[in-house]
């Protein structure tokens, strides 16, 4: 092998590895999956669980009621401030996911519906998530949720 060859070789093994790196079905099962272990963090009142969830960063986008927030911190004291953290004031949530739409091979945006009874916060509306795969697996780094009219 020439050295030109062996000088070479390195390049298109990265090059052969990061074109294998594609969105799997499994990846969309562990997005699902972070979606499930919210929804059940959330149920026996975790909020901390439930926030998982969510890259734990400042650039963290979430976005409801008109309102944008950023960074993990703020979105965790809203959720707080307007839910607490006991069953009666959190209730009972449900997710439907709709789609989960690949963005290359470590991105994937999640339409979605939730809904929540048993709460005097008691609602529903439509949810679009953008997720980033990181070290610690699948994060929601992008969250827009509305309410449905009444």
């Amino acid at each position: 092998m020439s050295l030109r060859t062996a000088a070479l070789v390195p390049l298109l093994s990265v090059f052969f590895f990061a074109c294998a790196q594609t969105f799997q079905t499994t990846d969309d099962a562990a997005i699902r999956g972070v979606l499930a272990t919210q929804q059940a963090a959330w149920n026996r009142a975790d909020l901390a669980g439930f926030m998982a969830g969510y890259l734990h960063d400042e650039s963290l986008v979430f976005t409801s009621g008109g309102h944008v927030r950023h960074g993990w911190q703020e979105t965790f004291d809203k959720y707080r401030a307007k839910y607490g953290g006991a069953p009666a004031t959190m209730g009972h949530l449900e997710f439907a996911v709709l789609s989960v739409q690949p963005l290359g091979a470590d991105g994937a945006i999640v339409l979605g519906r939730w809904r929540l009874t048993d709460t005097p916060n008691a609602a529903g509306g439509v949810f679009s998530l953008g997720f980033s795969r990181t070290p610690d697996g699948w994060k929601i780094v992008h969250d827009h949720t509305s309410i449905d009219s009444p």
